[in-house]
């Protein structure tokens, strides 16, 4: 029984730490354009660039923008799918209240951009792999991948162009471009992940065993 419960717990552990490490990675980016004062795509991009124009804590309204996707993420992707994402959003909640109490060293408003912007899409991506998602517009381009095949990169970079028109309200125009990079830098990321993860599962793919009179037989086998 002990065995039984050391190895169910292995378990757990094998599957929400890479969860756990996505929202950190992901949360560390966040702080780093937080406190730069920009902000990137997605809801999370979102709720940064909302943050900034009404003087509000942007993980509460990271909360709000995700309810109503979480909403259609129960009916058209299913419960495990969403429980993971609540929980994924949960722990992006808790890492990224805490950065007003970390200390940010000075640095180049480029390095700043492109390192939080590594940092969101490795995270993210870590996340997609482990089937989780930080809500909004990665729900909605799971959804349209899956129904209709529709390349979730073209649905974040719809929404990201969104975000962009929002944060002209209240951004200099320095702090758009570098933003619009950030977006850049994260969705290149993410079509990387896509790409690997394709030729992943091509090489993975399995193929009818050949009979003797197969001319095929005992040729090496090619993927695609």
């Amino acid at each position: 029984m002990r065995r039984i419960m050391v190895s169910r717990m292995k378990a757990r552990g094998r599957k929400w730490l890479p969860i756990a490490t996505g929202c950190l990675w992901t949360a560390a980016g966040l702080i780093m354009l937080k406190h730069a004062g920009l902000f990137t795509g997605g809801t999370a991009g979102l709720s940064l660039s909302l943050a900034h124009m009404w003087h509000m804590k942007f993980h509460y309204l990271l909360l709000l923008i995700n309810a109503p996707f979480l909403l259609f993420s129960y009916v058209a992707m299913g419960r495990k799918f969403t429980v993971h994402t609540i929980a994924a959003i949960a722990l992006l909640f808790v890492f990224s209240s805490a950065y007003p109490f970390i200390p940010y060293p000075s640095v180049p408003p480029l390095f700043g951009t492109i390192a939080g912007s590594v940092l969101i899409g490795s995270g993210v991506c870590l996340l997609f792999r482990h089937g989780a998602s930080l809500g909004g517009s990665n729900i909605l381009g799971l959804y349209l991948h899956r129904k209709y095949g529709i390349n979730p990169g073209l649905t974040n970079f719809l929404f990201d162009c969104i975000v962009l028109l929002i944060s002209l309200a209240g951004y200099s125009l320095k702090g758009v471009v570098l933003s619009a990079i950030s977006i850049a830098v994260t969705s290149f990321i993410m079509a990387i992940y896509k790409k690997t993860n394709n030729e992943r599962r091509a090489s993975t793919a399995t193929y009818p065993k050949p009979s003797p009179g197969d001319p095929a037989a005992g040729q090496p086998r090619r993927y695609p």
